[in-house]
């Protein structure tokens, strides 16, 4: 009842921060408004499966929202279905990828806002013991000690193993006894026991079942990303998409993007 009564609020305060429909004209008024077409990366998708219905129900524009991780070639991902043609009108996404997809002259550049930043953290199958990674070299023995590592094919695991595990000089030790995960959630994996730990942004472990949440990686090995939101450069309702960009980005929506373990951009003036 309590969360209800807050979604209440909430739509209340979007109806005053998204603005109502145009009433220009008698036409405007009877138009029907053209959806957003959004792809988000999975990073951002626990936020979003909330906040996405919240602005339909404020602003009576539907989104019709499709997923895939920020980078890498699975078929769902955004860097192919933006090769493919696919049509997006919001792209939300880790923005690591950002300069490869401008590149391609997927999107208008220049409407790019940051969302919120994200750190890369660890899962442990629920009901096993929890290592210790407080400390870098508390972090490195229970990589060696591990039977099987699982990390992600986007963003945080492109990190992983490209750059730090080669930086702390173990990589070839513990190659074999990884997995680079494709079209899922790393946590999803350690749930069924197929890895023993996994590593992904923290936004994306701590809404699997069946895992345990054992932390950020130690801080100075850390990776702090952002999640951005930007139009498509094929955009079909470029001002629904300024809108529901303004809205993500706005403090009304900071107080549901960081619960699922993101840290909103818009929040970080008052820390």
């Amino acid at each position: 009842m309590r969360s209800m009564r807050a979604s209440i609020v909430l739509i209340g305060v979007l109806l005053v921060a998204c603005g109502q429909p145009s009433m220009d004209s008698a036409d405007s008024a009877m138009a029907e408004p053209l959806p957003i077409r959004v792809v988000t990366s999975g990073g951002f998708t626990a936020a979003f499966d909330i906040l996405g219905p919240l602005f339909e129900q404020a602003t009576g524009i539907e989104i019709i929202t499709d997923y895939g991780s920020s980078m890498g070639g699975a078929p769902d991902s955004i860097p192919t279905r933006l090769a493919r043609g696919e049509t997006m009108d919001v792209l939300i996404f880790n923005g690591e990828a950002f300069g490869d997809i401008a590149a391609g002259g997927y999107l208008r550049a220049d409407t790019r806002i940051d969302l919120a930043r994200s750190q890369v953290g660890m899962a442990v199958r629920a009901g096993a013991p929890i290592p210790d990674i407080s400390t870098r070299d508390a972090f490195v023995e229970t990589l060696l000690a591990a039977d099987s590592i699982g990390y992600s094919a986007s963003v945080s695991g492109t990190y992983l193993s490209s750059e730090l595990f080669p930086r702390l000089g173990i990589w070839d030790e513990i190659e074999s006894r990884t997995q680079r995960v494709v079209g899922e959630r790393v946590a999803s994996v350690v749930a069924r026991g197929e890895a023993e730990i996994g590593f992904q942004a923290v936004s994306e472990i701590i809404s699997i079942d069946g895992i345990a949440f054992v932390g950020p990686i130690p801080s100075e090995l850390q990776q702090v990303s952002s999640f951005i939101a930007v139009v498509g450069a094929d955009a079909e309702n470029v001002e629904g998409a300024a809108q529901l960009i303004e809205f993500l980005s706005s403090r009304a929506a900071a107080a549901v993007i960081e619960p699922t373990g993101l840290a909103p951009v818009v929040l970080e003036v008052d820390r």
